[in-house]
């Protein structure tokens, strides 16, 4: 499952954005990856994240595979919209 997600935070994708994307999607057994231009991160990497450095208004794509796929992909969402 995938969705397409665009980053709202006025800071874009900061230090403290990316410890909440990670602590949420670690509360779920999936693998679940963030995708940014060609670069595919880890979404429970916070090195991973913040080395994308993804500004405010740009799209990402979050892809998840396992039973609580849909659920966070949903959590990963609301927290970047």
């Amino acid at each position: 499952m995938e969705k397409k997600i665009i980053v709202k935070n006025t800071a874009g994708l900061h230090a403290a954005l990316a410890a909440k994307l990670v602590q949420a999607a670690s509360k779920y057994e999936v693998d679940i990856t963030l995708h940014y231009k060609d670069e595919v991160i880890d979404l429970k990497s916070i090195l991973g994240l913040m080395s994308l450095a993804v500004p405010s208004g740009k799209d990402v794509v979050v892809v998840a595979e396992g039973d609580q796929a849909e659920i966070a992909i949903n959590e990963i969402a609301s927290i970047l919209e």
